[in-house]
């Protein structure tokens, strides 16, 4: 740890307080590595470490971090975590575990290493003191951790050995205070003295300087609610429910504001510790709870016995505990999956090393933000054919024996349509109107598309913008004699089309309920085309014929439908056009 006061205070009282009103069942709340890091980094260029004034502006941030979250967690706001991804979690996971456990091996060498949140100072710091390693930390750091990871393998792969999985961190600890207590080595490291009684409870004092560590706040939140809700997501994942952010936030915001009265610097989840749970089976927040009571006996009397730990056993037990978090084998599924996943993870992975545990996450966030976005703006967007000796219609690249019909194109728009992506929307259904697909066509043979018809089923949502571009593509159709058709927009889709005109612009009989009622119909109209065309004869251009038949159409309009009319399907067929077998394609001339 890297601050002097409250270790025991922050994991004794919080630990209660997140009992409570945390959601997390494994997660274990303290001091952490990264946040005492952030800490001291921050108030050490305020104050000296050895002023008082130190201790008090941490019980300060300590209040002012867990008003925040608290504040978070109340407004809801835990929906921001739902954008941390599960490959962003991971690669976050995998190498915050690698930088912990390098941060635990100076226990193991038996000399100092600089802390960093960062994997290559630790690594130069390891390597620049090469020359003061120690034999006897390492060897007894090494037996213990093959004793842990012996029993760990034991208690996984035989179900009657369970039971050692969870003695492994004690036996460890017992181990270890075992040797020390006889065989005394001046070279191993112990935890040495530890205040004795419980925290007393004070308010916080010195806000006058509170100002200033508003930006310090802000920083540690934003780490916290990364680190903590990243881990209790993981954490969660592994064990199989589902945790609830909001929850989580205002644990952590009751845990750090009411433990300030007693002392405490900025808490929040422990990675280490919380491995350490999810490894010994905790299962509820009832291990929480009985570690506050063990350290609250601990505190009360045991604190001579725990003097003689050996540090280099209780790394070993962390460093034991974080192997299992080192997911590489998602790197290895998510290759041939998905190359973005991939790519997200290794992001994060790599930053989180090279740059820190916060830039790590920071970065991987951004990157699946910017993921997201890249997908709401360019949406999938679907050209449809019939499978054949049936009424339905799918992609006719997922479906290579679906046909489409010459003269009509449908096209399924696989999102909202919002004002980030109507362009793009435009832009592909200009691209099918002007590419004639070689695949396989039926209907009357006409040199061009004369109906597009939109399948709007998977589309929840339009705003304005989407609207106002719908009418443009309306205008611009009808310019060259194109017409719109709507298919199964639902209720709320409607409305919004039927409130902007846009119902009453593109024709009410121009929505059907099924892709099917609107194909029929503009097969019924691509026929009316070729045949007055071929009526015509030289008489008439193909653009005098294509004017006058698009004149007749918008006669046909009938003034009479309303929204509910629309959605029931009794206003979007014509008169003369008859279905009495669905699965028949009446206007349909095979030409040999």
């Amino acid at each position: 740890m890297y601050c002097g006061f409250g270790h025991a205070d922050s994991g004794f009282v919080p630990i209660f307080i997140y009992a409570i009103f945390g959601s997390s069942r494994q997660i274990s709340i303290g001091p952490a590595a990264l946040t005492s890091l952030l800490v001291s980094n921050v108030l050490g260029k305020i104050v000296d470490s050895s002023d008082a004034l130190y201790t008090e502006l941490a019980i300060v941030l300590t209040l002012m971090v867990g008003i925040l979250e608290c504040i978070m967690g109340l407004l809801r706001l835990g929906w921001l975590i739902r954008f941390i991804s599960h490959s962003v979690i991971s690669g976050f996971t995998t190498a915050s575990a690698i930088v912990i456990g390098l941060s635990q091996a100076k226990y193991f060498l038996g000399y100092e290493i600089d802390r960093s949140s960062e994997i290559v100072p630790i690594i130069k710091s390891i390597i620049s003191g090469a020359d003061k390693f120690s034999w006897p930390p390492f060897v007894m750091g090494s037996i213990i951790l093959a004793i842990l990871q012996t029993m760990k393998h034991l208690g996984k792969s035989r179900k009657h050995l369970k039971f050692l999985r969870a003695m492994g961190p004690l036996t460890a600890v017992i181990l270890g205070t075992s040797s020390a207590k006889i065989y005394h080595p001046s070279s191993i490291t112990l935890v040495g003295d530890i205040p004795q009684g419980l925290p007393s409870f004070s308010i916080p004092k010195c806000f006058k300087h509170a100002k200033s560590l508003i930006p310090t706040t802000l920083v540690i939140t934003g780490v916290a609610i990364l680190e903590s809700v990243g881990i209790a997501k993981a954490l969660a994942a592994k064990n199989g429910y589902e945790l609830d952010s909001n929850q989580e936030l205002f644990g952590l915001g009751a845990a750090n504001v009411l433990g300030s009265f007693f002392s405490a610097y900025p808490t929040t989840g422990s990675f280490s510790r919380s491995a350490v749970n999810h490894e010994n089976g905790a299962k509820t927040g009832l291990a929480g709870v009985i570690t506050g009571i063990v350290m609250c006996c601990a505190l009360l009397f045991l604190t001579p016995v725990f003097e003689y730990i050996p540090l280099c056993a209780l790394s070993a037990i962390v460093i034991s505990a974080v192997i299992s978090l080192v997911d590489y084998e998602e790197a290895i599924f998510l290759w041939p999956v998905s190359k973005k996943d991939f790519l997200l993870w290794t992001i994060t992975a790599i930053t989180t090393l090279f740059f820190g545990i916060e830039i790590g996450v920071l970065i991987g966030v951004g990157f699946s933000l910017a993921f997201v976005i890249h997908e709401s703006a360019n949406p999938h967007i679907a050209v449809l054919g019939r499978l054949p000796g049936t009424t339905v219609y799918r992609n006719i690249q997922q479906y290579p024996e679906a046909y489409t019909y010459n003269g009509i194109v449908i096209v399924r728009i696989d999102s909202p349509i919002y004002f980030a992506n109507t362009s793009y929307i435009k832009d592909r259904l200009r691209e099918y109107e002007i590419v004639v697909d070689k695949l396989t066509r039926r209907g009357p043979q006409v040199g061009r598309i004369y109906f597009v018809v939109l399948e709007m089923s998977p589309v929840t949502y339009i705003d304005t913008s989407a609207v106002q571009a719908l009418k443009e593509l309306h205008h611009e159709y009808k310019s060259r004699h194109i017409q719109i058709a709507i298919s199964n927009p639902n209720r709320n889709v409607l409305l919004m089309l039927s409130k902007s005109g846009l119902v009453e612009l593109i024709g009410k009989e121009w929505y059907f309920v099924r892709v099917h009622d609107a194909v029929q119909v503009c097969l019924q109209h691509v026929e009316s085309i070729k045949e007055d065309h071929m009526a015509s004869g030289s008489d008439s251009s193909p653009e005098e014929t294509e004017s006058s038949f698009f004149k007749s159409l918008l006669k046909q309009r009938g003034e009479d439908s309303s929204v509910a009319q629309l959605e029931s399907g009794t206003n979007n067929k014509p008169s003369d056009l008859k279905h009495s077998d669905p699965l028949s394609e009446p206007l349909l001339f095979q030409k040999s």
